[in-house]
């Protein structure tokens, strides 16, 4: 909410939020939505949301004059202020991350704190997308998500089904994102309606940020189609033009803080989602369709000892003994190249190859499953190639095709609590689209 000195000032001027204004600063004039401003900021600045999306602050120092346009529509005001009851609602589940973020003046940082009621204020064009429903699950950095967290989704989502949720929106941190829509997609088995994980590369607070559109494009995905499933929302370009849906089996973060950092790995884009339009274009014919795939259940279990380690030059057996000292139950191998390690001997330095051979092989003696996949971003494993890649197959190393090491790691752990007495054959097995048939890379 605004100080006491900005509404004071408002009322003179006869401005409520919502309304569209005109202010000029520095010979210049912005046209556009007046809306909340979370009440953490004490500057006397007024927000305003151009029709571009980007919203700008003004200091009311700087403002040389402010207009009325046009008032607010009563009806729209009142829904902003009602929580979505009945049935088609979409649903926002907050867990934080930069999406509900904003900069914490003490340290300099952005820090995950908006209230679910907040986030919404901030973007009064989701109303034109239907009612909205916001739920408040925590406040965390991606960093600090753990199975548990996977868990406690699922239950929000299958409640949210229950009650008559059009589809779900996550809002997620963006550093584990492809984690967390890879669990959901295998723990929610047959979803029957879209569940879409949505992030930002910057905070909801700060002019640049690309968290209203990712939002926005979610909320229109979910009402102009029939799409089942569980994927992730973020732009497709470094534009501000459209979103792509990406399956949440294939997605990974290739950029630390471009906009369109998520891209599809081995696989098709779902659909793109054009911000300004209402075109949804699909790639995918067989994810547009909207029969029904069986009955939907939630298969949350996902062991916990289970863990990822990326090969590299001078590697030591005590590293892959740790796996079997402290007792895990599985073991995802990022490999080099086809899916390879470190195992042979040829002079006297690689003499701790042969050791780390041994290594693996007890590992796997001693019950732990293990997988392998590739250090590379496209492609897939092929064991079959190169003596070492048997050698590991010959061991009852499982080779991961051309899932991500993001996408195996979760998926060993879900069948380890669900199917561990089907685990080598169903890591192989094509469940949720994870392992992409038609590659010919």
């Amino acid at each position: 909410m605004y100080s006491a000195k900005v509404l004071d000032y408002l009322k003179k001027k006869k401005i409520s939020v919502l309304d569209e204004v005109e202010i000029k600063k520095d010979d210049q004039i912005f046209k556009g939505v007046l809306i909340n401003r979370p009440d953490y900021l004490k500057q006397e600045t007024l927000i305003i949301k151009l029709s571009s999306g980007y919203n700008v602050g003004i200091n009311l120092r700087n403002i040389e004059e402010i207009k009325l346009v046009k008032k607010a529509d009563k009806e729209k005001v009142e829904k902003e202020k009602k929580v979505a009851v009945g049935k088609g609602f979409i649903s926002i589940l907050h867990t934080g991350g930069t999406i509900a973020s904003k900069v914490d003046y003490r340290t300099g940082g952005v820090v995950s704190r908006f209230n679910p009621d907040e986030l919404i204020k901030m973007f009064p064009n989701l109303s034109k997308y239907g009612p909205i429903k916001s739920l408040f699950m925590g406040n965390m950095f991606s960093d600090d998500m753990r199975f548990e967290h996977y868990k406690k989704m699922a239950e929000f989502i299958k409640k949210e089904i229950e009650a008559g949720s059009k589809g779900v929106i996550i809002t997620h941190g963006t550093d584990t994102l492809s984690y967390s829509s890879a669990a959901l997609s295998f723990i929610l088995d047959n979803v029957p309606i879209p569940v879409l994980l949505v992030g930002a590369q910057r905070s909801s607070d700060r002019p640049s940020s690309d968290a209203e559109m990712n939002l926005i494009c979610a909320a229109k995905f979910i009402r102009k189609t029939e799409f089942r499933g569980v994927a992730i929302c973020m732009h497709n370009s470094s534009s501000d033009d459209a979103c792509s849906i990406i399956r949440g089996v294939n997605a990974r973060k290739l950029h630390s803080s471009k906009r369109d950092a998520f891209k599809q790995i081995n696989d098709d884009l779902i659909a793109v989602v054009e911000y300004q339009d209402d075109d949804v274009t699909f790639f995918n014919e067989y994810e547009k369709k909207k029969e029904s795939r069986g009955e939907f259940k939630v298969l949350a279990k996902l062991e916990p000892k289970v863990a990822i380690l990326k090969i590299h030059t001078n590697m030591f057996a005590e590293q892959f003994a740790f796996f079997r000292e402290k007792n895990y139950k599985g073991l995802i191998i990022e490999g080099t190249g086809l899916g390879h390690c470190p195992i042979n001997e040829i002079d006297l330095p690689t003499k701790e190859h042969t050791k780390i051979k041994k290594e693996i092989k007890a590992l796997i003696d001693n019950g732990c499953k293990v997988a392998m996949t590739s250090q590379t971003i496209n492609g897939r494993v092929n064991m079959n190639v190169y003596s070492p890649g048997r050698d590991l197959l010959n061991f009852g190393v499982i080779s991961s095709d051309s899932m991500s090491s993001e996408t195996a790691f979760v998926k060993l752990a879900w069948l380890l609590g669900n199917y561990p007495k089907k685990v080598d054959e169903l890591m192989t097995a094509n469940l949720r689209g994870e392992i992409e048939k038609r590659l010919i890379k």
